[in-house]
């Protein structure tokens, strides 16, 4: 029988249009009470800040680390990358396994490997020590990114409620990077930078800890539901993503550029193996891990590329601004880390009043609005003199930044969680953050390269034509939004598989 309407009839005397309204305003029936609700919110939002924390933070930490364990300049790439570069490449595999497990499991399975390896890293020794701990510090938020947003997709249903929740799970990425910066400060001016490590390791098992218990199992409700690995799927797009993020970064400290053989080798590797990877998905997998049938939503393909170009930026204006404040502006840590405090507050207030009008504002403006604020951070810093003030230069920035990557997020977000079925809220949540950090790792790869080969220009002017890049970027997503996106607002509405019931039941009236 037609899902949607079993799912609306429990009052008679409502309109149809009056329950979905009130049913996308009431609190899923699975969180029993508001105290279960908010450890709900809290465990999935919380995981979001921890996987910025380890991003955000080493990036100021890394010269103190690199002192300590003797890591030459030009190695020092690798322990800041090698974390983004395995959550990219694994963020979709891992997803499809929530799909099949639930996202209960996989969600507390990323956490629990995240704590052991964040606590393992603080105990490194050397560079070699360091990468590995960082590489597989990265495979716990590759787990629990994709399963804790199908674990918010598939509880709340489309409307304000949903909204005001991934606003808030938006939010705490800004603010995981200022929380980052934080301890970051903290523990290179006053204690060790080993404390960096075990401090996040305390959080992740706080959060880990109160999701146990906060969190409903789901594996009850994947049981049967016919969802399969795809382990050539896997296998191919996860080693040809990384041959090709690695060309990427490392060509700008090879040896002789992209002429390197090893650049060459792993670049032209990579783009073979994702060949591969198009035709398994294509035509060998029975359940592909990139269905195509994805990508024939109306809007989605230019959408990705708008977030690709989008989503790039906050990679790139997040190190590139800290080096402009710390190398040219000779900033300390914790200065730095008061100047990011009004980034971390403008991301709360957005997330306390963002997702009460995001059923009511039209995306179109919303995506406008994006891509108008990474043009002025660019502008500012890259116009920025050597002895800029900060409230004339840097404040306004660092609102922008914050602006434009929590609406665009939560746009997206919403928009794949509610366009697929609950079968699929897994390669929901990995799509929306792969998105993330594949365009982070790639447009701060080519930002690298621009950096590099214009260092003969001075330190500063280097800089600065990376903020000129970085708006291109930004403009490039603007252009294509507003030319080739129209996507509908978050308002109430049907699930998708309440959608897709009803419209099995118009096709067929006489199953019902």
């Amino acid at each position: 029988m037609y899902l949607g309407h079993l799912l609306l009839s429990a009052h008679d005397d409502e309109s149809e249009t009056a329950r979905i309204e009130r049913l996308g305003r009431q609190r899923p029936e699975k969180l029993g009470s508001m105290w279960k609700e908010v450890g709900f919110v809290f465990s999935i939002t919380v995981s979001q800040l921890l996987s910025e924390y380890f991003i955000s933070g080493f990036t100021l930490l890394l010269p103190t680390v690199s002192e300590a364990l003797n890591i030459p300049s030009a190695s020092t790439t690798w322990p800041a990358s090698a974390f983004s570069l395995v959550v990219s490449s694994f963020l979709i595999p891992f997803g499809r396994l929530a799909d099949i497990y639930g996202g209960f499991p996989v969600y507390i399975a990323g956490c629990v490997w995240y704590c052991a390896w964040s606590i393992i890293a603080g105990f490194a020794q050397n560079e070699l020590m360091l990468d590995m701990c960082r590489a597989l510090q990265g495979l716990g938020p590759a787990a629990y990114l994709p399963a804790g947003l199908q674990l918010l997709g598939s509880t709340y249903r489309p409307g304000p409620r949903k909204n005001i929740v991934f606003s808030i799970y938006g939010a705490m990425a800004p603010f995981g990077f200022f929380i980052g910066l934080f301890f970051a400060g903290v523990s290179s001016q006053f204690t060790t930078w080993r404390w960096y490590f075990w401090i996040g390791a305390i959080l992740i098992a706080l959060t880990t800890g109160i999701a146990f218990f906060a969190i409903p199992s789901d594996t009850d409700n994947v049981k049967n539901n016919g969802v399969k690995m795809d382990w050539y799927g896997s296998i191919t797009i996860v080693s040809g993503l990384i041959l090709v993020v690695f060309a990427i970064t490392d060509s700008a400290h090879a040896p002789n550029g992209w002429a390197t053989w090893y650049i060459l080798l792993t670049f032209l590797g990579g783009l073979a193996i994702l060949g591969v990877a198009f035709w398994v998905e294509g035509w060998v997998a029975e359940q592909p891990l990139l269905p195509f049938s994805v990508f024939k939503i109306k809007f989605v393909r230019p959408f990705i590329l708008g977030l690709l170009f989008a989503y790039g930026t906050l990679g790139i204006y997040l190190l590139y601004a800290s080096f402009y404040c710390i190398r040219i502006l000779k900033t300390t840590p914790m200065q730095l880390v008061a100047w990011y405090v009004p980034m971390a507050l403008i991301g709360i207030l957005l997330a306390i009043f963002g997702g009460a009008f995001l059923h009511v504002l039209s995306p179109r403006i919303l995506m406008f609005v994006t891509g108008v604020a990474i043009i002025i951070e660019s502008v500012l810093f890259a116009l920025a003199p050597a002895d800029a003030n900060y409230w004339s230069w840097i404040f306004v920035p660092m609102i922008m930044s914050t602006v434009a990557i929590d609406i665009i997020f939560n746009v997206a977000n919403i928009f794949f969680s509610s366009t697929l079925p609950s079968r699929q809220q897994g390669f929901a949540g990995a799509l929306s953050n792969v998105l993330l950090q594949l365009g982070i790792a790639l447009l701060l790869g080519f930002a690298e390269i621009i950096a590099s080969e214009t260092a003969y220009q001075g330190e500063r002017q280097s800089y600065q034509n990376v903020f000129w890049f970085n708006l291109a970027c930004g403009a490039t997503a603007l252009v294509i939004f507003m030319a080739f996106v129209r996507i509908g607002r978050a308002k109430a509405d049907l699930t998708a598989d309440e959608k897709e019931a009803q419209r099995q039941r118009e096709e067929n009236p006489e199953s019902t």
